[in-house]
């Protein structure tokens, strides 16, 4: 086992990873801006570094900062959470190099994953379903049209090395592709610095349902159930829920076992989602990301298993600690990203917290950073909290919901809470009957009413 593990990150996923570390009996080392010296996870760190000021490509993206780092405080493996350098397969070979460890999967698996391209070939070739559409970059409108056709309008052009929606169009007619074509490339050139773009079947009413999976590097793997991500907001996910409403046992063991033979196979190494648009009973590949979610406390709550700790095992050796006989899923599970957001525009809110007050009783977590007093910067993601809320069944776990989301208190600034607290009460999400468009058009109406 590790002796001491220098935390890449800031904020609620910087605190969780320490609080694992804690109760492995692990010596902590944190790295922190300027704007975050008086963050709680600094606090509570056996040892903090400051790397450099706000701007993250001089602190939490400097990659020479964060080694020297380990270097100065001896920590001897880094944990990076998620976002920042978590899927950067340059920072986990450098670290290599250092004989760091870096507590994810190998570069080459990082690398061939982040390629949208290579990764749907990948998922092609282990037994994984994929979504109709070209095999590989479309640079002419000619090929485009041609592939279009083969596999039917509408379809949707993304960027080969995209993310949060950037270098996404779609084309609903031969005449919507060269404009859709033209412009998604230009976005993906701007926000990525390669324009590569692929082609693939639109799906209409899809949902976003994604597995867990664990390699341990050496030809095991498992899967932790799925979680349903489909209320998202320009593809950002904004309430997570495990098991989906949708799946029922035999889907779910089907899909997790090709999952968990895809990173057998694969070799993988560590915590890895596979991540799926879900129609009329068909899987299709979207992506895999290679590292902790933000959303893997709903996992967590439904399976018992700490995947963070899981996550420290591997990295250091030691293997998978289950089975997959193992794994068993108990209840049902509800994630609220909780925001410092308008809840009606999105515009974020930075500024100083002037009470906090979080929501306790059975089947209720929350992981947060932030407390009383604590001035949130205007640097870094908005995220400044997660409500998470198990109950036996589902409509146990709603009524948790609503009742937590009462209690949860956060004053001086704009946050997401209003935006739940209507979400839970209403009849379709109470139904599970939703999809990946639902949670837009649902604030549409709303801004329809309120402009009338």
């Amino acid at each position: 086992m590790f002796q001491k593990i220098l935390i890449a990150n800031r904020g609620e996923i910087a605190l969780r990873v320490l609080r694992a570390c804690k109760e492995l009996g692990i010596q902590t080392v944190v790295v922190h801006s300027t704007a975050d010296a008086d963050a709680m996870h600094v606090r509570l760190a056996d040892e903090s570094v400051c790397i450099g000021p706000p701007p993250s490509r001089d602190s939490y993206l400097n990659i020479h900062q964060i080694v020297a780092a380990c270097e100065i405080t001896g920590a001897d493996a880094v944990h990076p959470g998620y976002g920042f350098l978590s899927e950067n397969a340059k920072f986990a070979d450098i670290l290599a190099a250092h004989n760091i460890t870096f507590i994810g999967p190998s570069g080459d698996h990082i690398r061939i994953m982040g390629d949208k391209i290579e990764a749907k070939r990948t998922a092609k070739r282990l037994g994984i379903p994929v979504v109709p559409g070209s095999d590989g970059a479309v640079t002419e409108e000619k090929e485009a049209k041609r592939i279009a056709a083969g596999i039917g309008y509408p379809v949707i052009i993304k960027a080969s090395a995209g993310g949060g929606g950037r270098g996404m169009k779609v084309a609903r007619t031969e005449e919507d592709l060269e404009v859709a074509l033209q412009t998604a490339r230009s976005e993906a050139g701007a926000a990525f610095g390669d324009d590569a773009v692929y082609i693939e079947k639109y799906l209409e009413k899809p949902r976003h349902i994604e597995l867990q999976v664990f390699g341990d590097g050496a030809g095991r793997g498992v899967h932790f159930g799925e979680r349903d991500c489909s209320l998202q907001r320009r593809h950002q996910k904004v309430w997570e829920e495990a098991n989906s409403p949708a799946l029922n046992a035999e889907e779910r063991a089907r899909i997790g076992g090709i999952c968990a033979s895809a990173v057998a196979d694969l070799g993988y190494s560590g915590a890895g989602t596979i991540e799926f648009l879900y129609e009329n009973g068909e899987f299709y590949f979207i992506e895999m990301n290679t590292r902790l979610q933000v959303e893997h406390p709903v996992t967590e709550a439904i399976t018992g298993i700490d995947l963070v700790h899981e996550q420290i095992r591997v990295a250091s050796g030691g293997g998978l600690s289950v089975r997959q006989e193992d794994i068993k899923f108990n209840g049902h599970a509800i994630e609220c990203r909780i925001n410092a957001e308008d809840p009606r525009t999105f515009t974020p809110s930075p500024g100083t917290i002037t009470h906090f007050h979080t929501p306790g009783g059975l089947g209720i977590r929350v992981d947060s950073g932030v407390y009383s007093g604590y001035k949130i910067p205007p640097y870094y993601d908005s995220l400044i909290g997660k409500l998470i809320v198990h109950g036996r069944n589902r409509v146990e776990c709603m009524m948790r919901l609503r009742r937590a989301l009462d209690e949860f208190v956060v004053d001086g600034i704009k946050t997401t809470l209003p935006l739940f607290r209507d979400l839970v009460g209403n009849a379709d999400i109470a139904n599970g009957d939703y999809d990946i468009h639902w949670l837009e058009k649902y604030l549409a109406k709303g801004d329809e009413v309120a402009n009338s």
